[in-house]
């Protein structure tokens, strides 16, 4: 597989051991695995303060002390180019929030006279475009809380607006490969070019973007009124102006090297990282407490979740029994749909790593990076993003509900998938 020749090339151990593994340590591995993904799906198990990552923790825990997997085994099955590349542009976000960058922007935004589909447009751009080069969870993160103080001062119903913010962020993140987490891992684990998959996927998304607006504005008829109660407050970070261009021009010059050379990407993220550590404003403690380690951790439990599932021999039977009914995972357009489906019941990154070894088509890695990520406008808790605005929301006295989000995220889902999958279509043809 193309992960252990990867591995191999490092003078790294292959991930996958084709030696037979006992009975007991088959089914600990089952059940482990198992028991994971129902965690994945519910987002914890019954009885237990456990979230998604602390069950991933736990289970790559499990299966190093049962003797699943040795210690060797499961630190090697991280793979340390995706968490690595994660991390470093997390780093440079986080220098782009703690410089007020983003409460620039959307102070901005929430200050323009323009009319109210003027201003969905400018925000569904805006929040697209940053998602694409930053990440859609902090993108929301920064902007949702001002663009809700604004909307209650313009009249604008908050709900329509909030959730635009949300869709835009997830669709624009879709454009290339590290505007989501998951799409780090697409890109990395299947060695993707990075410029031809932002011209294979642009295209898709700016449709998709357009039919966010064109969804959210028909969602204002009928949408209820902005709230009598005034919301509180935000209070934006104080605008370090010098900070703020240093992080974008070091933004500016990574996404450069990411188009336009075949330097690791995760070395110059890295890079990147260091170069704005380098600072006499910014404490280092101030910029890494806006890492989100919890979503580091995810992914490390669940690469050790994986392998040991596809060590144990299980996955490879496990597909080779699909297909002996006639479904084949890799074949595109059960990947699409297997995607986008499986995105909605475990949450899309788990559903991505549990997909990746059935990428053998030519085009499974962009159908993986789009299908799992505009499936996460689907259901409130389909994405990350979805669930900070939403706490954003609530927060300030607004509840959005499974209803609300249904009416605007359901027909962007439906549609922007319909997009991509005839986009994909097309270029295979």
């Amino acid at each position: 597989m193309r992960q252990d020749s990867r591995r191999a090339a490092r003078g790294q151990t292959p991930l996958h051991d084709s030696s037979p593994k006992p009975a007991l340590l088959e089914t600990t591995v089952l059940v482990v695995f198992g028991l994971v993904y129902l965690g994945m799906l519910l987002g914890g198990l019954p009885g237990l303060a456990l979230d998604r990552t602390g069950i991933a923790l736990l289970g790559a825990i499990a299966l190093v002390a049962t003797g699943a997997v040795t210690p060797r085994a499961a630190w090697n099955a991280i793979d340390v180019p995706t968490i690595a590349l994660l991390f470093g542009m997390m780093v440079i976000s986080a220098n782009l929030r703690v410089s007020g960058f983003y409460a620039r922007i959307s102070t901005g935004i929430a200050e323009l006279d323009v009319s109210t589909p003027k201003l969905f447009a400018i925000l569904i751009l805006v929040a697209g475009a940053l998602s694409a080069v930053l990440t859609n969870d902090v993108v929301c993160l920064a902007l949702a809380p001002l663009l809700l103080e604004s909307s209650t001062r313009r009249g604008v119903a908050p709900i329509p607006l909030l959730l635009a913010l949300c869709c835009a962020s997830n669709v624009g993140s879709a454009a290339t490969l590290i505007g989501n987490p998951q799409n780090i891992l697409v890109g990395q684990a299947l060695g993707l070019d990075f410029a031809r998959y932002t011209a294979l996927a642009a295209v898709p998304v700016l449709i998709g973007l357009g039919i966010v607006w064109w969804v959210c504005v028909r969602s204002m008829r009928g949408a209820a009124p902005p709230l009598a109660v005034s919301t509180p407050r935000a209070t934006p970070l104080a605008f370090d102006r010098a900070g703020a261009w240093k992080a974008g021009l070091v933004t500016v010059l990574v996404m450069a090297a990411f188009l336009f050379t075949d330097w690791p990407r995760e070395i110059t993220a890295l890079a990147g990282a260091g170069l704005l550590l380098v600072s006499r404003r910014n404490r280092s403690r101030e910029v890494l407490a806006q890492v989100d380690g919890q979503l580091l951790v995810l992914f490390m439990g669940l690469f050790v979740v994986n392998h040991a599932l596809a060590d144990s021999g299980l996955l490879e039977r496990g597909l080779a029994s699909l297909r002996d009914v006639g479904i084949d995972p890799s074949e595109p357009r059960t990947l699409f749909a297997g995607s986008a489906v499986l995105s909605n019941l475990v949450s899309n990154v788990p559903a991505t790593m549990l997909l990746l070894p059935t990428a053998t088509h030519p085009l499974a890695g962009p159908i993986l990076a789009l299908a799992s990520t505009l499936a996460g406008n689907f259901i409130l808790v389909g994405s990350i993003a979805n669930i900070i605005v939403v706490d954003a929301a609530g927060r300030a006295g607004i509840e959005i509900g499974w209803r609300e989000h249904a009416r605007i995220g359901v027909p962007v889902t439906l549609l922007t998938l319909l997009v991509a999958a005839l986009w994909m279509a097309f270029v295979w043809v």
